[in-house]
């Protein structure tokens, strides 16, 4: 398994944003069939991949690289920890 989790603080953001992300969040499970959201961080995400090689095609989507454009300027802090569990001991 591959885990990619992302915290994010967010700036002047109102509902509408918000809505408009859960949206994105939504559109990502449909047609990527992955996602999920919690120390002052507003919303934090946990992707669950089969491999990295997914993990990059959705790096790279369409719907991604559009979320990313619409929420990186409300983004006050971001933190992301990806994992790769593959060979990893019990």
């Amino acid at each position: 398994m591959f885990y990619h989790i992302v915290m994010m603080r967010f700036q002047d953001a109102d509902r509408a944003f918000h809505d408009r992300v859960h949206g994105y969040g939504e559109r990502i499970k449909r047609e990527l069939n992955e996602a999920s959201r919690a120390k002052g961080f507003d919303c934090a995400i946990i992707a669950r991949f089969d491999s990295s090689a997914d993990h990059d095609r959705y790096q790279v989507s369409d719907v991604h690289q559009e979320m990313k454009a619409f929420m990186m300027p409300r983004i006050a802090d971001l933190v992301v920890c990806d994992s790769d569990t593959a060979g990893a001991r019990p």
